[in-house]
């Protein structure tokens, strides 16, 4: 197996009970992380570990696909793990995908004064020889695109402070 790895931490300015809640409702994903349009089903919340769900993605006009996503772990506000099995890069129609595992674990570690360090890890792991579509690649394997997600995560939690 070969595997990649992106993880990105940041200091947020809220306590960690409001972003696991926030962060735990795919719902809340097309809002925050580019390419993402949600689940593709209302879901009922808050999820239980053993719930899944399948996310719709939409990296451009030339590439979509859609992951369905198994809730692994689930300790608010400690840590909430979330992961597929095979059919990575699948199509909305249910054709192409590849096998493998992608692993995402979101980590919340109070720091005092109502702050939290917020880790996202991505891990996937492909059988040797397998390839997923580049934009899929660039999109999983960015510790950028962590930071711009965090980003935005932070300015959903300032805007609900008002």
């Amino acid at each position: 197996m070969g595997h990649f790895s992106a993880t990105s931490s940041n200091l947020f300015n809220h306590p960690a009970e409001k972003i696991y809640d926030f962060v735990s409702n795919p719902h809340n994903w097309k809002r925050t992380f580019k390419g993402s349009e949600g689940p593709d089903a209302e879901l009922t919340l808050p999820l239980k570990v053993g719930d899944t769900w399948t996310e719709l993605i939409k990296r451009s006009e030339t590439f979509s696909c859609q992951s369905t996503w198994t809730l692994i772990t689930a300790e608010r506000p400690r840590k909430w793990v979330f992961q597929q099995i095979d059919g990575i890069g699948e199509q909305f129609d249910g054709t192409g995908g590849v096998p493998g595992i992608t692993t995402i674990a979101y980590t919340f570690e109070p720091v005092g004064d109502g702050q939290t360090l917020f880790t996202r890890t991505l891990t996937t792991e492909l059988p040797h020889g397998v390839r997923i579509h580049d934009e899929l690649l660039v999109a999983r394997a960015q510790p950028a695109n962590i930071d711009g997600y965090h980003a935005a995560i932070a300015a959903e939690l300032d805007a609900l402070e008002g």
